[in-house]
């Protein structure tokens, strides 16, 4: 997790409901301007607010899609890179097979381990540092000896139809693990959400405004359309907190291969 990103210490319920209350408090605050100025405003200014209002809930609109594109991207390559990093184990498993006969048995051992921890490890919360730390410092070390052992593979058969194809596929599952890191550090920019969050919040303002000035409340509409946004907001920070949300990317691929390791 960036140290500098302030949001995703709370929780996404957290953010959601706090996002909810701003944009009540904020349509009541701008209902009471607008029934204070309601007898100084002209027909043409109360026109024009209504031009106002619309063009922020357009604008909303246009963030709420570009923001909820952005998020679901990431998620989908996160699920993506489970998958590429199943695949490389996978293969790397099926290649011990062309190794010298006297390496392959501690080499399907370390992949047992290797897959078996990094299943684990893709459990572990972000925020937690100390127990995903430990966990990284195990999968270096199965790294190490796995190339260790591929080194020593090389020197009794050199031949790159058999020990190479087992060095290509190690570097391609250390590759597609360093890849998936790198991904799960990939959110939606926090000044993105702030921005969306300032103009939710600006919209409540002004549809409240706008309701003053007519002089009627407009409680229902306003509530459903406040409880729908925030809906879409909560699903958007979820989807863009990787191991701790509500919404999970599937770690099947990686059970199935350690399953088949198991057997």
């Amino acid at each position: 997790m960036n140290e500098q990103e302030v949001l995703y210490g709370f929780s996404s319920v957290l953010i959601a409901a706090a996002l909810f209350v701003a944009i009540v408090v904020c349509n009541e605050l701008g209902f009471r301007t607008g029934r204070f100025t309601q007898a100084r405003t002209t027909s043409e200014m109360k026109e024009l607010t209504g031009s106002v209002q619309a063009s922020i809930l357009g604008l909303l609109a246009l963030l709420l899609g570009f923001t909820f594109s952005m998020s679901m991207q990431r998620y989908d390559n996160r699920s993506i890179a489970v998958i590429d990093e199943a695949n490389a184990i996978g293969t790397a498993v099926l290649r011990v097979e062309l190794l010298p006969q006297e390496f392959q048995d501690e080499a399907k051992q370390l992949w047992r381990d290797y897959a078996q921890v990094r299943m684990e490890v893709g459990q572990v919360d972000l925020t937690k540092v100390d127990e995903r730390n430990e966990y990284n410092a195990k999968i270096a070390e199965l790294q190490s000896e796995l190339w260790a052992l591929a080194v020593a593979a090389t020197n009794v058969d050199p031949r790159p139809v058999t020990t190479g194809a087992f060095v290509k596929s190690l570097n391609d599952a250390i590759d597609s693990q360093g890849k998936r890191n790198a991904l799960l550090q990939m959110h939606v920019p926090e000044v993105v959400l702030i921005l969306l969050f300032v103009v939710f919040i600006a919209s409540g303002g002004i549809m409240g405004y706008s309701s003053g000035l007519s002089g009627q409340r407009m409680v229902v509409p306003i509530m459903l359309v406040s409880l729908l946004i925030t809906l879409i907001v909560f699903l958007i920070i979820d989807l863009d907190r990787p191991k701790r949300g509500f919404i999970q990317v599937n770690q099947a691929p990686m059970v199935e291969v350690l399953g088949s390791l198991n057997r």
